[in-house]
């Protein structure tokens, strides 16, 4: 997450997942999203409300830009969420 808002660092257990959400607040969304704490999920780039991704979002996958959350490709995402299961030990570090 950016300065501010950083991710969460520990230890955590995936907890539930969806494939989408859209955030009002933010007014953007993302696909294929796991939970591992609270609202911190791991999940794709952004997207907006049409559906379309966001590509100042994908362009900052590696750098602190989400509001906590761990952004994804989404070829990587969707792995993830397909692959990984609930309760599944994760660890949040530098």
């Amino acid at each position: 997450g950016k300065p501010g808002v950083e991710t969460p660092k520990g230890e955590y257990r995936i907890q539930n997942r969806g494939e989408r959400f859209f955030s009002q607040k933010y007014q953007e969304g993302a696909y294929y999203w796991v939970r591992f704490r609270g609202n911190y999920l791991f999940h794709s780039v952004p997207f907006d409300r049409s559906g379309q991704f966001i590509p100042e979002g994908a362009a900052k996958l590696g750098c602190p830009a989400s509001h906590g959350c761990v952004r994804m490709s989404l070829e990587d995402a969707r792995w993830f969420y397909h692959h990984v299961p609930d309760g599944t030990f994760v660890v949040i570090r530098d």
